[in-house]
């Protein structure tokens, strides 16, 4: 059995990453299911998809990754890799990108966000464990993209060249090719191989 968490906040393509990651399961011939714990996601919100894959032949009975049971996480934002780590699972591997998302309330605050402080502060959290962590610097790959919206499969595909679960790059690209809007099709392709390079 295979557990993927996927942490952001609204509208940086988290449910669509779940979404691609199930598909490409499937068409492994996997069972899969898949679920979102949702948080005022319009309005800057955390979103956490959840993504319990069969890759034995086991039957996924349950939809949420349990606390300690995640093999992959893949934060898209410092703080939400913050917030979840407790269901990364002892061995499993932390892939997070490294740009904050400032929220309302650092506005309103005399402290202000520090996205370095956050990552350390994982790093640290992780140190003398056998958990993996990939901080990603996720502007240097938007900006090589040309676009924030692709960010989701700039960090599937670095989560995935880990080979810590055994769905490849072939098959992530199969499945934007079966799940992205036709017209956006080439411009995440180019994103998994503008990742890939990095």
């Amino acid at each position: 059995m295979l557990n993927v968490l996927l942490a952001g906040v609204g509208g940086q393509g988290t449910v669509l990453a779940a979404k691609l990651l199930a598909q490409a399961a499937l068409e492994k011939g996997w069972q899969v299911r898949t679920a979102e714990t949702i948080g005022m996601a319009q309005r800057g919100g955390n979103v956490v998809s959840h993504v319990r894959i069969g890759d034995k032949g086991e039957t996924v009975h349950a939809s949420l990754v349990s606390r300690g049971m995640a093999d992959l996480v893949i934060a898209f934002e410092p703080a939400e890799a913050a917030r979840v780590l407790p269901y990364l699972a002892p061995a499993g591997t932390l892939v997070a990108a490294t740009t904050a998302v400032q929220p309302v309330t650092a506005a309103l605050s005399t402290d202000p966000y520090r996205a370095t402080d956050v990552v350390a502060n994982v790093q640290r959290a992780l140190e003398g464990t056998k958990a993996t962590f990939i901080p990603v610097d996720d502007q240097a790959l938007v900006e090589a993209a040309g676009s924030r919206k692709v960010l989701n499969n700039l960090l599937l595909a670095k989560a995935l060249q880990t080979g810590c679960i055994p769905i490849s790059l072939v098959d992530l690209r199969s499945a934007i090719a079966a799940c992205v809007k036709p017209k956006l099709v080439d411009m995440n392709l180019r994103a998994v191989d503008i990742a890939v390079a990095e």
